[in-house]
């Protein structure tokens, strides 16, 4: 009995450790399997992960590509929205708010189709009414005024009756000229030495009197006339029988330049005398090149000099300005601090600038500095009326406002919303503390006044004659026509009559022997 349990225990035993062989083997089957599986896994993984990995750096370099296009896209919207501001506010320009003359004004304010007649730059319509102010003196032609120039011997009466002589009359005056050709016969003798002097004015045997070739340069200079048409005119005057050609028009005026030379003289030495100097300068063309015509203006006296250029050595070889040693008011042209002893800057054209930085900014503070500039102007043209000037304490008070304002504009240039309209207007700002002094010199000193306007006032001649004649041909032309204008032009300041002068001018006369 004890031998049959022990064969069932010992068989036991094998069936128990044959299971746990087939248990075994199926577990090292069952760990192969997994670790098939999981290679399998690890491989299709990795080539998944490879696949992640690649999607992954196309993403990336996609993604660096359409962030550079991007900044790419946001710097070009940049620059065509300050293309845009800027090209806007050029379209915006008028002769109001810049240096454009108001020539170049195609239409008027807002809400206007056209530029109204007579609206020029700055000017703002007041209250009163149209025509002749009170206290403005009349120019109307009066009996008394006839009489008193009959008298003196300045006309030359004429009676025409109209009517019956015996019965009572009213007279009217009727101021006219009487236009005849003449000719007068020069009769040149023989000295005791049997010699003939002759001036050089006649060495043709029929030459132009004074009256034609003053109304030739009084025509070329005033009235900005071309020598053919000169011509026309005064051969009209007389009915074609007197028949002078643009060639003799020419020659007239090219003489008269020559003997203007003792007039610039003397008109260099009153402008390098005066203290102060006002200066502008303009383009015309010559053989279709830009140049420019500089003027030097007192109230006294005008001098033109034509310039290749608005460098310093162009103004230290064509104008008196190097020798010059007073105070000089010009526009914002740097290159005149290069000469006189102090500056005055135009304050017209920092209005204009300021009146443009409101529209493209929408700031206040241009506003504001408008006021004040306007407001001591108006200050200092009724203490002058008064015989007063400003105190110390009032000028240090204006100071501070145009300090304050100055202020707030930096301030409120930093949330100016239009690129280009900051930076214009960050440069303005930057101007008008650098040239403080030079733009509220007016207040400081009574002789300066607020604008250059006299000197761009004597320069519109210049203008007119461009868009009259296109320019000129030669520069020996235009520094005829600047000798001329200085001549005629400074005669009407200081009251002479001009017609007289010029024939003054033309009777100067050089001799020679026949």
């Amino acid at each position: 009995m004890g031998g049959n349990y022990e064969r069932d225990v010992f068989k036991q035993l094998q069936e128990v450790m044959a299971r746990l062989d087939k248990t075994e083997q199926e577990v090292k089957d069952t760990k192969k399997s997994w670790k098939k599986e999981v290679k399998e896994i690890k491989a299709e993984f990795a080539v998944e992960r490879k696949a992640l990995k690649a999607e992954i750096r196309d993403l990336k370099t996609e993604n660096k590509a359409l962030r550079k296009e991007l900044s790419e896209v946001k710097s070009e919207n940049k620059t065509l929205r300050n293309e845009n501001s800027k090209l806007r506010s050029h379209l915006n320009n008028d002769s109001s708010n810049s240096s454009l003359p108001p020539s170049t004004d195609q239409k008027g304010n807002k809400g206007q189709k056209h530029k109204k007649a007579n609206e020029y730059n700055g000017r703002t319509k007041s209250k009163k009414n149209v025509g002749g102010q009170d206290g403005h003196v009349g120019t109307t032609l009066s009996a008394s005024y006839v009489k008193e120039k009959i008298n003196s011997g300045e006309l030359e009466r004429q009676i025409v009756d109209i009517g019956d002589k015996d019965l009572k009359y009213v007279t009217r005056y009727v101021l006219d000229y009487e236009i005849k050709p003449i000719v007068k016969e020069l009769r040149f003798h023989a000295d005791e030495k049997g010699r003939i002097k002759i001036p050089n004015e006649y060495k043709n045997e029929v030459t132009y009197g004074e009256i034609i070739r003053s109304i030739c340069v009084h025509l070329y200079s005033e009235g900005v006339v071309a020598n053919e048409r000169i011509g026309e005119f005064v051969n009209a005057l007389c009915d074609g029988v007197i028949k002078i050609s643009s060639g003799s028009v020419y020659n007239t005026i090219k003489s008269f330049a020559k003997k203007c030379e003792q007039e610039i003289e003397e008109i260099e030495k009153e402008l390098l005398r005066s203290e102060v100097l006002y200066t502008d300068a303009t383009v015309v063309t010559v053989n279709g090149k830009q140049t420019y015509i500089r003027n030097q203006s007192i109230e006294s006296a005008v001098l033109y000099n034509c310039m290749s250029s608005k460098s310093i050595e162009a103004i230290k070889n064509n104008t008196i300005l190097e020798a010059y040693n007073g105070i000089l008011v010009h526009d914002h042209e740097t290159a005149m601090y290069n000469f006189g002893a102090g500056h005055g800057e135009c304050n017209a054209h920092l209005l204009r600038y300021l009146k443009k930085n409101t529209e493209e900014s929408n700031n206040k503070w241009s506003r504001e500095m408008t006021d004040l500039l306007v407001e001591m102007n108006n200050a200092k043209k009724e203490k002058t009326a008064a015989g007063e000037w400003f105190t110390p304490e009032e000028i240090a008070a204006y100071e501070k406002r145009y300090d304050k304002i100055i202020r707030k504009g930096y301030r409120e240039n930093k949330n100016t919303s239009s690129q280009y309209a900051k930076e214009e207007e960050y440069t303005l700002l930057n101007r008008i503390v650098k040239y403080k002094e030079n733009h509220l010199l007016f207040i400081h000193d009574n002789r300066i006044k607020f604008d250059n306007n006299m000197s761009e006032r004597d320069l519109r001649k210049c203008k007119n004659r461009q868009k009259m004649a296109g320019g000129f041909r030669k520069t020996s032309g235009q520094e005829m026509y600047c000798k001329i204008i200085s001549v005629i032009e400074t005669a009407k300041r200081k009251g002479e009559k001009i017609f007289d002068k010029i024939k003054q001018i033309l009777q100067r006369k050089s001799v020679v022997t026949a």
